[in-house]
């Protein structure tokens, strides 16, 4: 599984590159703190799968890496997905590492 660093997404981010960020957590979580990507719920992620892009890089976020690597699986195998990043320690590494104020639970 292809991943990024939180390193990496933010130099994206501040590079305005093209890509689409998937928040795969719950929307209370989301409300929380959130890295302004599309919110959709790790139990939605194949009904919701025309949603996500084949054209350009996807980076799929969560709390800490796990779910959002289900969400990858699920869309590989079932969907033929080859342009799905994990984001690596998932919003608890972007606390850590590049937004020390950020409201985590």
């Amino acid at each position: 599984m292809k991943e990024v660093t939180v390193e990496e997404l933010k130099e994206k981010m501040d590079n305005n590159e093209d890509f689409q960020l998937i928040d795969v957590r719950e929307p209370f979580e989301y409300e929380m703190s959130n890295l302004g990507g599309e919110n959709i719920p790790l139990a939605g992620i194949v009904i919701e799968a025309a949603k996500i892009s084949k054209d350009k890089p996807v980076i799929i976020q969560c709390r800490s890496g796990a779910r959002s690597a289900a969400a990858i699986m699920q869309l590989e195998q079932k969907f033929g997905f080859d342009n799905l990043y994990n984001l690596k320690g998932g919003i608890l590494a972007w606390a850590a590492e590049i937004e020390p104020d950020m409201q985590v639970y």
